[in-house]
């Protein structure tokens, strides 16, 4: 089984899905792909979420009108990340419909899909060691490459 599943509404959101994927490998964490809309197939979507684990991590993937985020969370005990796509179109105002959840309903938004995938992985270190190790060695490394750019920036050495 996998440790996150990310949920596509549609087939377009793939190629913002694969920073995700990269920055999940990047920690080892296993995942799956999966495609289903809250609006148009919601029968699909609460079939594929009775595939899973009650332990496994949601990263949902939808834009405009964002259900798919709430459904899942209203569905599952598992944690749910909703990582909507930025859309020019918009002008970003369908941001909202990831931000404005009813109550009850309680998906984290992360707007960045790497952070989205460190969210994931920082969920999992709370019982993972190995997991909390390779976050610590993430945050020096960004720790060096801030140093190193302001010394950069300051004509040192």
């Amino acid at each position: 089984m996998p440790q996150v599943v990310i949920l596509m509404g549609s087939k377009s959101d793939a190629e913002f899905v694969k920073r995700i994927e990269r920055a999940l490998e990047n920690f080892g964490i296993s995942y799956e792909k999966r495609v289903a809309s809250a609006h148009k197939t919601p029968e699909h979507l609460l079939k594929i979420l009775k595939e899973y684990p009650g332990d496994v991590i949601y990263i949902t993937v939808a834009g405009r009108s964002n259900a798919l985020s709430g459904m899942v969370d209203a569905s599952v005990p598992s944690p749910v990340i909703a990582c909507p796509p930025y859309s020019e179109k918009f002008g970003g105002a369908d941001i909202f419909s990831s931000l404005r959840m009813p109550s009850g309903v309680a998906p984290l938004v992360v707007l960045e899909p790497e952070s989205a995938a460190l969210a994931a992985a920082k969920i999992i270190a709370m019982k993972d060691e190995e997991m909390r190790r390779k976050i610590k060695e993430y945050h020096e490394k960004m720790e060096k490459e801030i140093e190193k750019a302001d010394k950069e920036l300051r004509g040192e050495k």
